[in-house]
């Protein structure tokens, strides 16, 4: 179990969600952590059972298949725990809980790109 999956309480909650243009997104975390993504990242990244087999936890998404230049069509909160999007493919089943976004932004960061984006 790494450190995201046993954190709760701030690190997990986000402060401040905002969309950056057509294919970015910014999370403040409640324990001051800024982490931003590019849509096509996320979509690839896809948690929902079109995109990984339930059984196997195997990908089935082909990330080469989705284009840099998608977009997010929409952006909604689930609950208290999770965001949706409606990506500009039409794909949109994918809930992406609070604890997979940070859990993404740390993992990209340990091996950061110059543009610092996941």
């Amino acid at each position: 179990m790494n450190e995201t999956t046993r954190r709760r309480g701030p690190a997990i909650e986000p402060h401040e969600i905002m969309q950056e243009g057509a294919a970015g997104l910014r999370i403040k975390w409640g324990d001051g952590r800024v982490c931003h993504y590019e849509a096509a990242a996320l979509r690839r990244v896809c948690p929902c059972a079109q995109c990984v087999n339930e059984m196997t936890g195997r990908r089935m998404l082909d990330p080469s298949s989705i284009s840099d230049d998608l977009t997010v069509d929409t952006l909604d909160i689930v609950g208290r725990y999770a965001l949706t999007f409606r990506w500009s493919d039409g794909h949109q089943t994918g809930i992406y809980s609070f604890r997979l976004l940070r859990e993404l932004c740390e993992q990209h960061e340990e091996g950061t790109s110059e543009s610092g984006r996941l």
